[in-house]
C-alpha cells in the first residue's frame, strides 16, 4: 500500500494506492493539515509514503510530525537529473519544483510522445516534455485567482469580485475574470505552438476546469497527475529489483 501526498500552496491532495488502483483519495486546505492524522488512521497503514511538498518548511514539519506519530517512513521527493524515464533539463535540477517533477513523471507514465504538461493551481505551469522524455523547460505564471487577487491588492479601483467570462465583458468584474482566463489560455496555447505538430497537451489542477473551455486546442484533462508521478517514483526501486532478480 502506497500513500502519495501532493502538498501544494493552497491544498494538499493525497491518494492511497493498493492492488493496482487508487483505493481512496482526498484533499484538505493547507491551513487544515491537522485533520489528516485522524483520517489517515482510518484508511490503514501504508507500506510506503512519498511526498511532493512545495508549501515550505512549516508544512513539511507538520506533515513530518504526523508521519512520525503514525510510524510511517517517508520519501520526500527531490528533482533529480534523471528518474522514471524523465531527464531534467534544468541547469540546476533541484530548482525544479517537486510537484512539477512528479507531474512530468506522471505524464511520461501515460505513454510516449511530446507533451505540454500544464498544472493549473495557485500558479500555472506549462512544461515541455519531449518525445524522448527530456524536460526541455517551461513557464510559470500566476494562477487565475492569484492574478485576480494581485489586481485587487495593487490597484485602487479593481476589487476582488466574482465575475463571469464574457466575449464582450459588460462589467469590471467580468472584465477581470475574462482577462485572467484568456491570459492563462494564451500562455498555454503559445507554449504548445512552440512544440512539434501533434504534441499533446495534458492539463491538471484545481483551476483546469475553468481554463479548458477557453482553449482553442483540445487538451487532455488528467486527474491527480502529480499523484500518478509520485506513485511511479515510489515503485521504481521495486521494479528495478524485480528486473535484476
Amino acid at each position: 500500500m502506497i500513500l502519495a501526498v501532493d502538498c501544494g500552496n493552497t491544498r494538499l491532495k493525497w491518494g492511497l494506492y493498493e492492488d493496482g488502483d487508487w483505493r481512496r483519495t482526498g484533499a484538505v486546505a493547507i491551513t487544515d493539515l491537522a485533520r489528516l492524522e485522524k483520517h489517515w488512521k482510518k484508511v490503514g497503514s501504508a507500506d510506503r509514503v512519498v511526498v511532493a511538498n512545495v508549501a515550505g518548511t512549516v508544512a513539511r514539519r507538520k506533515l513530518g510530525s504526523i508521519f512520525s506519530r503514525l510510524s510511517l517512513r517517508v520519501t520526500w521527493v527531490e528533482p533529480k537529473r534523471q528518474q522514471c524515464g524523465v531527464t531534467n533539463g534544468y541547469r540546476s535540477p533541484g530548482q525544479l519544483g517537486a510537484d512539477r517533477w512528479a507531474a512530468l513523471i506522471g505524464a511520461r507514465s501515460l505513454g510516449g510522445g511530446p507533451r505540454l504538461v500544464v498544472m493549473a493551481g495557485t500558479a500555472t505551469t506549462a512544461d515541455i516534455l519531449e518525445d524522448d522524455g527530456r524536460f526541455a523547460g517551461g513557464v510559470i505564471l500566476p494562477g487565475v485567482d492569484l492574478m485576480k487577487r494581485s489586481l485587487a491588492q495593487h490597484t485602487a479601483g479593481l476589487a476582488h469580485a466574482k465575475g463571469r467570462f464574457a466575449a464582450r465583458p459588460g462589467s469590471t468584474s467580468d472584465a477581470i475574470e475574462t482577462g485572467c482566463l484568456l491570459a492563462q489560455a494564451g500562455a498555454i496555447e503559445r507554449m504548445l505552438a512552440s512544440m512539434p505538430p501533434g504534441a499533446e497537451c495534458l492539463i491538471a489542477g484545481g483551476a483546469a476546469a475553468r481554463i479548458v473551455p477557453h482553449l482553442r486546442i483540445r487538451p487532455r484533462q488528467v486527474d491527480n497527475l502529480v499523484l500518478e508521478g509520485l506513485l511511479r517514483i515510489a515503485i521504481e526501486p521495486t521494479e528495478r529489483k524485480s528486473v535484476l532478480a
